[in-house]
């Protein structure tokens, strides 16, 4: 089960060496300049390729990825955006004043798309906004799941894979259903609507 760990729970986890992934396994949408240059614009975002509109039942969440630090969860990411594996998941664990997770596909926080990932560990902050990956103990169980922080979670830092951030519609994270007790599993959970690559949003 894929579970970030709540300060009380947090274990010292050694860092893991990053493996890039090859080229061909990486997707790049060709576009034109101005096309590109307008997208930009009208989503305000530094890089369409890699950035992510999150449509939620309250509203629009754009989010930047940070290939430089992150590559492989990045392109993974894109990957499965684009296979349309997010459109539906739930937020099946959601707390008050830590954060919301998704990206499980039976929808309970034990499911994933089957590829695990080598941890990409870096010096990005888990504070407000910050899109990480969930895992299990080892620090390359990560898949599918990531969680978006509600405030700062510095018991965090090095352990989980900081793949983005929230740039826009952060309202629209904190309106998501909350789940009860100290795991935070929610009953009848929101759902995301659908997950789009910036780029690949037509005019």
């Amino acid at each position: 089960m894929a579970e970030l760990l709540k300060k009380s729970e947090t274990k010292n986890l050694g860092n893991a060496k990053t493996q890039t992934l090859p080229q061909n396994e990486t997707k790049q949408l060709e576009m034109s300049e101005t096309r590109a240059k307008k997208i930009k614009h009208a989503y305000q975002v530094k890089d369409p390729e890699n950035a992510l509109l999150l449509k939620l039942k309250d509203g629009d969440v754009l989010i930047e990825m940070f290939p430089d630090v992150a590559p492989n969860h990045v392109a993974r990411i894109k990957e499965l955006v684009r296979e349309g594996f997010y459109n539906g998941l739930k937020f099946h664990r959601v707390i008050e004043g830590f954060m919301a997770q998704t990206g499980c596909p039976l929808g309970n926080g034990t499911g994933g798309s089957g590829k695990k990932l080598r941890a990409e560990f870096n010096t990005r902050q888990h504070k407000r906004g910050t899109v990480s990956m969930a895992r299990a103990v080892s620090p390359d169980s990560a898949d599918s799941q990531f969680f978006i922080c509600y405030a700062e979670c510095p018991w965090l830092d090095g352990q989980y894979t900081v793949w983005g951030r929230v740039v826009s519609g952060m309202e629209h994270v904190d309106a998501l259903k909350k789940g009860g007790g100290a795991n935070g599993q929610v009953l009848n959970p929101d759902s995301i609507i659908s997950m789009t690559v910036i780029s690949d949003i037509s005019e």
